[in-house]
């Protein structure tokens, strides 16, 4: 079985990832201090070299100012 990281399917949601930043206007620093991260710690996850968990995902949708339900109800529609 490959790893979902190196999947079409991780690469989607990535890429989503960073879309909902830019549509949010923010910089990586700003999401990253909203996380309380680095600003390479939101670099690293979005080039999908650092995975997130499910609620390290919420925390993203958090700072983002999205419900979490509604990235993941994208994602499945992109999918």
């Amino acid at each position: 079985m490959e790893k979902t990281i190196y999947s079409g399917q991780y690469a989607l949601f990535i890429k989503l990832l960073r879309a909902a930043r830019e549509d949010a206007g923010l910089t990586q620093e700003e999401v990253a201090a909203r996380l309380k991260a680095t600003q390479t710690f939101v670099s690293k996850c979005e080039r999908g070299e650092r995975r997130l968990d499910i609620i390290e995902l919420r925390n993203w949708c958090k700072a983002l100012g999205i419900p979490a339900a509604q990235f993941v109800a994208e994602l499945e529609k992109k999918l």
